[in-house]
This record gives C-alpha cells, structure tokens and sequence, in this order.
C-alpha cells in the first residue's frame, strides 16, 4: 500500500519566485517533510507512480510502519497554480494528504495564499474529503528581545504572520493547524510527525476497507498500530426540551427563558410598585395600574405623555381608524389635576410619583388589561393579542380598529415585511434595553465600588427573588433610594444587571465568566449561573492546546471555585475537560491541588488512556525490533 502526500508552499521566507529554480537537493534536504522522513527518502519518482509524474514538483519516497510506501509530490512555488492549474489539479486528485506550508516571517507570501489560492482550493479539497495540514515555520522576531511565538504578542505582527490569521486560515480550509518554531526533530518529531502518522493511519484504514481482502494468513502476524478514539464533542448548550449527544464531555442544561412570565407577575401583582394608574374616561372608574418604566420602554406614545411637565410633549397618535374630526390625543391624556407628586425630589422618577391616564378611546377602555398583558410580556406576540380581542368584543371589525390603535400606541405600522418572527426579533426581552443602566425612571441607585449605577425597583423585583425580598421586605433597601453593595466589582454587578433587564449574558473572558457565576449564586438568578457555565465551557474549549498550556488561567482552580458555588454542571464538565487534556493539565503544579476522588476520576477518564500508551509503547518496541531484524537479514 502507498500514501500520496502533496506539499504546497515554501518553509522559507521568500519562497520561490517566478523564473527561479523550484528546488535543489540541498534545499530540499533542509525542508519539512524530508525532516520528517530522515535518510531513508529517495530523490526521483516511484516506479508505480511514474504516469502521475510532473517536473514541477520535486518526488521523493520513503517506507513507514515497515513496508508502507510514501509519496511525497512538493511544490514550493504557488505560481505553478497559475501556469498549469490543470496538471496540478491532477496531482491534488491523487492526494491523500496535502500539507500547505508557509514561513511566519514573510505575511506577503501568507496574504497571497490567503487571498488568491485558498479560495481556489477550499471547494475542491471540501468535494475530496482530503484531510489537509497547515504549518507556520518559523519564529516571530521582536525588536527587543529573544524570538517569540506567543499567539498574543502583538510586537512583530506589522512583518509577521500572526497566530490568529494563520488558525483563521486553517479554519477556512478545513485544516489541522500547526506552528513550528525550527525544523529541529524536536518540532518536526513530535508535533508535525505525530499529526502526519494519525492520518496516514486513518488513509490506511481507509484504504483496508475498500481493497478486497487477500492472503488471510500473512495478515495474522502483520503489524498494526493501536487504535486511538478520538474524545467526542459536546453539544455544550443543551434546552430542557431538546436531547443531548452522548459525548465524553457532558452537556450543560440551561432553562428556558422566564422573562415574559416574570413581567407577567409584574403586572398582576407588583402593585406595591405601580406608579400609573389607568381611568376611564366616561365614568372615571379606575381600569388599572401599571409601571411606567416599563410603559416608557416599550411604547414612545408613553414616553412623550409621562415626561417631566417642562419637557413634556403631547404625543402624536397615528391611529388611522379614528374619526376625521378626531383630535391627535384620542386615546390617552393625562388627568385634569396633573400629576401627583406624595414625595417631591428633585430630579427623576420618584418613589411616591403617581401619574394619572384617562382612557378615552372606548375599544381600549374595554380591552385595556389585555393590551398592557401584551405590553409587559415584550410587545411581540400579535397572534395571541388577537385572539384575546376577538375573545373579547366577538367583532372583527372592532378588533381590526382596536389592533391598529395599538400599534400606533407602541410606534409601529403594519408594513410588509411584518411576519411573527420579524416582530419577535425586534422586540420581545430587548424591549427593556433602553433602560438598561438609564436614569429614566430610575427610583433605586447602586453603588458599587464608587459607580453609581441607577436601576428599577419594578423590574428588579420582577426578575430576581432575592431583590424582590430585599425591597418589599422590612429591611433598609427597601426604605433607601441609594444601595450599597459589598464583595462585588462594578463590571459583575453591572454584567448582572444586565441580564436582568435583556435575558442575555456575554461575558468577556472566562474569569469574568466565573465572576458573573458567583454573583448570580448570590443572588439566586439560576439561569443566569447556567448561562455563565456554558460561556466558560465554550471559551476553554474554543483553545488550541497550546494555547491552553502557556495560559495564565487554573483549571484547576475553576474547578474549585464552581464546587464552592454550587455549579454542579460545571463542575463535573472541567473534571471531564482535565481528564481530556490530561497530557497538558497533569504537568501542571495545581494538577496536585485535585482531591483523591477527582484525581481518581479524571485517570478513569483520561485521554489517552493508559491501555493505549501501554500498546504504543509495545507496539514501537516491536516496530524497532522489526526493523532490526530486517537490517540484519539484509
């Protein structure tokens, strides 16, 4: 059996130009793969492979695992692409395994790759199914001191390829990403070689299975290498309502989201911190209460009739179905008297604020709960809206008006592109957004470490159990318009109020992440603790391993910090994720911060596990012993 292994590109810097000499032997020898293969490569093509040979291309083989024979076709110059793109293509259609090579010192090169060839071979090696390896040669230089690697030294990226372009590169391609300080056996051994013999492996087998099997009894006694399984991805964000993948790294659940539920309680029952009433404008009863931050947020008809009575304006209705003669104020206005201030401050929305609206249009005064029900629950679900109408005032004539008044009251015209999930990506839990760390409203300021940062007691009672407890309770917050609060940074308590507010949580890093974690534990937000496991999963996984060696960050410590939190989920993952990297976390000096039982979990767990290298070793000592005894028959 033979392996075909194509090269493109050159290790060196300055490739190869137009009109140069492709490659010597001499250069050839100092190259990537040669490296690999060692003195037992032979210049010129193979015998069985003479009908595929291209003088562009430099041939030469070489035998692995003892009698299987190496191809390898490499071409340093890209401009063959464009001169000859037809026979090149003929040898990429042989390929079994293409390495694409480039030197981290020269970005022109690199930038030439990426623009003008990549995209011509990313269909074609997607159509193969070639399995394709990238490999950055060299080490970036820096003005000031020794050579360095680090993927986040930003020092030489003006002359050198960065890390990030070269994984991007890779993940455009489809490929194994590799980068190579020197051409030494160290690099070239052990990282590139190992690389390389996990796919040969793979194409062998690959190609046992389709060729028809032939001499059973020499089989018995040939060598074969181990069998290595590959760890299973994990499907890291997993709803209660959808299955999980069974994988080595175990899922994380998240609920579904409670932000219309919660604003939904709001409105039945979070009278305590109504600030609108509703009457109607007939008989003056009282219709209902509601919270104007919230009325403000989602509808600008509302923001404009509860402003301050200097900057005040009347709002503008677009409802169309009134009456010709009808004024612009034809659904709401505010109460002859005003507005009544209990508790006059000086600026803001205040704690003993109450504004009076008279409901004038009658459809709305009838259907008024149901309209403020649509409002608080995000202003999105239309079809539900309608159906409660037609429940209701059984005309769909009245409905029809009914439907268009509100869409005026909250800023919206029906127009063509207004489907379900439209409206729903509009709005729904971003509706709250603007007021979001916004004065507006605000009746509750926090101080956190020097910064202020202004909230809604409404809204905060109405997602979290522990701030409805701590402002309608018999304790200090609840009589205080100012909050201190101890033990957390202004960035976590902010990132926390802003779930509250938009259901969403994107920390930046994996030790705000955590931070996060610990303060929604605090505070017993549970969805938000699980989204906060999901960001870590994700940001430890989205590492390459080497990356994942040099950091500064312990997985070993995260691991403590989610048992003393209760993050049970994440807990159990970063066991899984330490005993999948175990070649990586074990040299590590907190590795022996493990208890007993974690350390006797993760080796259960571990990958490779012992079995594997306990074959390898053996199966290397018998390969060597093989060799010999051939050596000696010779």
């Amino acid at each position: 059996m033979s392996i075909h292994i194509v090269a493109l590109g050159s290790e060196c810097p300055g490739g190869v130009g137009p009109g140069e000499e492709i490659m010597g032997q001499g250069q050839l020898q100092g190259g990537l793969l040669w490296s690999y293969l060692g003195h037992g490569a032979l210049v010129g093509p193979c015998d069985l492979e003479s009908s595929l040979h291209n003088p562009a291309f430099m041939e030469y083989t070489s035998r692995v695992f003892g009698d299987v024979t190496v191809v390898v076709r490499d071409c340093p110059s890209w401009d063959l692409l464009d001169s000859d793109w037809t026979s090149v293509r003929k040898v990429l259609e042989q390929a079994d395994i293409l390495v694409i090579k480039y030197s981290v010192t020269d970005k022109l090169a690199f930038q030439q790759v990426r623009n003008g060839y990549a995209p011509r071979l990313r269909p074609l090696l997607r159509h193969w199914g070639v399995p394709v390896i990238l490999v950055a040669v060299g080490a970036r230089l820096n003005d000031e001191g020794p050579p360095c690697t680090c993927p986040l030294c930003a020092s030489d990226w003006s002359s050198c390829v960065p890390h990030s372009e070269g994984l991007q590169l890779s993940r455009d391609l489809g490929a194994t990403y590799l980068e190579l300080p020197s051409l030494n056996h160290v690099f070239v051994g052990r990282y590139f070689g190992s690389v390389l013999e996990y796919f040969m492996i793979q194409c062998l087998k690959h190609k046992a299975k389709e060729r028809p099997e032939k001499r059973r009894g020499n089989k018995v006694n040939e060598l074969r290498p181990p069998h290595l399984e590959q760890p299973g991805q994990t499907n890291t964000l997993v709803s209660k309502n959808e299955s999980c993948f069974h994988s080595r790294l175990p899922p994380i659940r998240v609920e579904e989201s409670s932000f219309s539920q919660d604003m939904q309680w709001l409105l039945e029952r979070g009278v305590q911190f109504a600030d609108v009433a509703f009457y109607a404008g007939d008989s003056g009863k009282e219709l209902g209460w509601a919270h104007a931050a919230v009325l403000c947020a989602v509808s600008p008809y509302f923001r404009q009739l509860l402003l301050g009575p200097k900057t005040r304006e009347r709002p503008q209705s677009r409802c169309v179905c009134r009456e010709r003669d009808a004024g612009p104020h034809s659904l709401l206005s505010t109460w002859d008297g005003g507005i009544i201030d209990d508790m006059p401050r000086s600026e803001g929305h205040l704690t003993g604020r109450l504004s009076r609206l008279v409901v004038k249009d009658p459809l709305l005064c009838m259907c008024l709960w149901e309209t403020l029900m649509f409002i608080y629950r995000g202003a999105w679900e239309w079809e539900h809206l309608q159906e409660a109408l037609e429940e209701k005032l059984k005309s769909s004539l009245a409905v029809s008006q009914l439907m268009e008044r509100i869409r005026s009251l909250i800023g919206r015209e029906r127009g063509p592109r207004d489907t379900p999930s439209a409206r729903a990506a509009q709005l729904g839990p971003q509706t709250l957004v603007n007021l979001f760390n916004s004065p507006l409203y605000s009746d509750v300021i926090f101080m956190v470490q020097g910064s202020v940062l202004p909230a809604h007691r409404a809204v905060l009672v109405a997602r979290c159990d522990v701030m409805a407890a701590m402002f309608s309770g018999k304790y200090a917050e609840a009589r205080s318009r100012v909050v201190p609060i101890h033990g957390v940074s202004s960035d976590t308590f902010l990132s926390f109020l802003e779930y509250l507010y938009t259901d969403s949580c994107c920390p930046a890093s994996v030790l705000q992440a955590m931070a996060v974690l610990v303060c929604a534990e605090m505070y017993q937000v549970k969805r938000l603790q699980h989204l906060c496991e999901v960001c870590v999963c994700a940001y430890l996984q989205s590492m390459p391993s080497r990356e994942l060696s040099s950091t500064g960050i312990s997985v070993v410590r995260l691991l403590r910090r989610a048992k003393c939190h209760n993050a049970e989920q994440l807990y159990v993952w970063l066991l899984h994720f330490i005993a999948n990297n175990y070649l990586i976390f074990s040299h590590k000096p907190d590795f022996l911060e493990l208890s007993e039982d974690e350390r006797e979990q993760v080796e259960r767990l571990r990958w490779p596990s012992r079995g594997y290298l306990q074959e390898l070793s053996e199966y290397q000592q018998r390969r060597r012993k093989l060799r010999k005894s051939r050596c000696i028959v010779m």
